[in-house]
């Protein structure tokens, strides 16, 4: 069995070395990153996602967004194109990027009228867990498809859940999304007020990391911040709450508090923090009440 990955960021480039690790035969493909690092560990390279998709059995896609996931699938030269020339039988797309629901459902539409077999598989837990192989991964599409590839998914994530019928995977997705965001806006503004209230944010931390208030995003986000370590594990350029707003939308559910954190989100973009980790959403706060949130020395 042959796996073409097909976009290798910040994501995407530990997850393929954690198939080859496993002793998966990888061909790989990135219009625009290098995976120079891959193909020395003994990925074959791919010319392009068309190429990619000629020569393999599962295609795992890894893109930032909806518009890419469908050009890298059905546009000129994508997958679709290599799997049609190729005449391989049984090939399944894995997306494991996160867009828009409706998205996942109408690139799987596509690909069923050709016989292919699409499931849309998000993760969770941003770069640290994609390195590790802890990732959690949320799966829409049909039992008998997740069960040819759970064995390759559970390669790269610790929890591997099917949540329903295609399109689920990433409502999944946006669910965990809003969650992740609203917890860091949160723990943004009281570690703010709790700094500017003259307590040393890291008592503040370990007094509090084992109530009801602590939480997985806690722990991992608030040690960046107090030492102003904004790397991006995810970045605020991908944080996805457009997709949940746009989603929420077209079902008529109100989404406030989204709205409010997706216009603080568009803001740190304005002012240049796109590339920055999302932890970067205290900047926001920090800026508002002339504080940082910073470890003392």
């Amino acid at each position: 069995m042959k796996i073409g990955f097909i976009g290798l960021g910040i994501m995407g480039m530990p997850m393929a070395k954690n198939l080859i690790a496993a002793g998966y035969s990888l061909v790989a493909y990135d219009k625009f990153a290098s995976f120079d690092a891959l193909v020395a560990l003994g990925a074959e390279r791919g010319t392009s996602n068309k190429h990619v998709a000629s020569k393999s059995d599962i295609i795992i896609t890894m893109l930032p967004n909806s518009p890419h996931v469908k050009e890298a699938i059905l546009g000129r030269e994508g997958a679709l194109e290599g799997i049609l020339e190729s005449k391989r039988k049984d090939v399944i797309v894995i997306d494991m990027s996160s867009i828009a629901p409706a998205v996942s459902q109408e690139v799987a539409a596509v690909l069923k009228g050709h016989g292919i077999a699409m499931l849309d598989a998000p993760v969770s837990g941003g770069e640290p867990k994609a390195i590790d192989g802890t990732l959690a991964i949320m799966v829409g599409g049909d039992a008998d498809v997740f069960e040819k590839v759970q064995p390759i998914l559970a390669k790269l994530g610790t929890s591997v859940t099917l949540v329903g019928p295609i399109g689920a995977g990433n409502v999944t997705k946006l669910a965990n999304q809003i969650i992740v965001a609203l917890n860091i806006a949160a723990v943004s503004e009281a570690f703010t007020l709790s700094t500017k209230a003259g307590v040393d944010p890291q008592s503040v931390f370990m007094a509090i990391k084992g109530g009801l208030a602590g939480s997985t995003v806690m722990n991992a986000k608030i040690p960046m911040m107090l030492d102003g370590n904004f790397k991006p594990g995810f970045r605020i350029d991908l944080q996805d709450l457009a997709n949940a707003l746009d989603t929420a939308h077209a079902l008529g559910v109100p989404v406030p508090l989204t709205a409010s954190v997706m216009e603080t989100l568009q803001g740190l973009k304005v002012a240049g923090e796109g590339n920055s980790d999302h932890s970067a959403i205290v900047r926001h706060y920090e800026k508002l009440s002339g504080i940082q949130v910073r470890k003392r020395m």
